[in-house]
């Protein structure tokens, strides 16, 4: 089966994107993320915490997919705590809309995954297991906290300075999928996966271009 994008052609694309948003986040966010897109499999996956979900395989699927699938509900989880800051925040119009985009198709993605692993008989993580996670491009504790403490044109710039970061780390969750032997051939997670990919490389450049715009646009033209 063919996929719609390969691991190749996504890290290609995230490094192109990422390297393209001007010097607002400095060099070393733009290492971090180089870093980041490079990461072999073997040592990424080994950095992952699976708080004590099972996961077999089966018919069609692997551990790798079922990994994926526990996992990537906790990292759409944490995008759903930073999006639903946003009205409460003071954030512009355009980031508003991106944050309400961000919330209804991972509310919905959510929901894919929990019915996906319920069932196959997997484990669907809970509360606690969601938080105690580990994972590329999750957000730091502080972060949050700074996140939650900014208002209006100062949420905007770290809101999107944080979620281009968490969208990477989704990426690299997709390639490590995919490179993952005999992963990613089931057709619901296969499709689930690439839909990933796409949205958030389209989102990362969208919050590039409007972080770039936050550089050179006084607040009350950019509304």
């Amino acid at each position: 089966m063919m996929r719609l994008a390969g691991p190749g052609v996504l890290a290609a694309t995230l490094l192109f994107l990422v390297g393209c948003g001007g010097d607002h986040a400095g060099h070393e966010d733009e290492d971090h993320a180089a870093h980041e897109a490079h990461e072999h499999h073997d040592e990424a996956h080994a950095g992952h915490d699976h708080v004590g979900l099972e996961a077999t395989d089966g018919p069609g699927f692997t551990v790798a997919d079922v990994r994926f699938m526990q996992m990537m509900i906790g990292h759409h989880a944490q995008a759903l705590v930073m999006a639903e800051m946003a009205p409460t925040h003071g954030a512009g119009e355009r980031l508003l809309l991106l944050a309400e985009k961000i919330e209804i198709s991972q509310h919905d993605e959510i929901a894919l995954m929990k019915r996906w692993l319920a069932e196959r008989g997997q484990d669907v993580p809970d509360e606690a297991q969601i938080q105690a996670m580990r994972m590329p491009g999750l957000v730091s504790d502080e972060d949050l906290a700074r996140l939650d403490a900014a208002r209006g044109e100062e949420f905007d710039r770290l809101f999107l300075t944080l979620m281009i970061e968490h969208h990477v780390g989704a990426v690299q969750m997709v390639e490590e999928l995919f490179d993952s032997p005999g992963a990613g051939q089931d057709s619901e997670i296969w499709a689930f996966a690439n839909d990933v990919a796409t949205d958030q490389l389209d989102e990362i450049g969208a919050m590039e271009a409007m972080l770039a715009e936050l550089d050179t646009t006084p607040r009350s033209e950019s509304r």
